[in-house]
């Protein structure tokens, strides 16, 4: 899985892209070190460029809104297509996460 963060004088985003899986793990510190360097009170998580997602990946989205809500900030995933649209929803993750799409 690759980041790019973009920040704007609008709403920050983190743009996710490849394969989300248990073996990325540690780009996930890196990606929680981005959250709370960003300004402002949301921010948006884009997937589109997201190809699969796993049941770990699954869980670090979860670890994402769990440190988004730590610093009052306002996690906000957009931009899930496919496969990965359809484990997001298999995984009920819309009742945890704001989901735009």
């Amino acid at each position: 899985m690759e980041f790019k963060t973009i920040r704007t004088d609008a709403v920050p985003e983190i743009r996710l892209s490849g394969r989300m899986e248990f073996t990325d793990h540690d780009r996930l510190v890196e990606i929680v070190t981005e959250l709370h360097e960003m300004p402002g009170s949301r921010v948006v998580l884009d997937l589109s460029g997201l190809e699969f997602i796993d049941s770990a990946g699954l869980g670090m989205l979860l670890i994402l809104q769990e440190e988004a809500e730590t610093r009052n900030t306002k996690l906000i995933v957009r931009g899930a297509a496919g496969d990965v649209r359809r484990s997001i929803e298999l995984a009920r993750l819309s009742e945890i996460i704001t989901f735009e799409h």
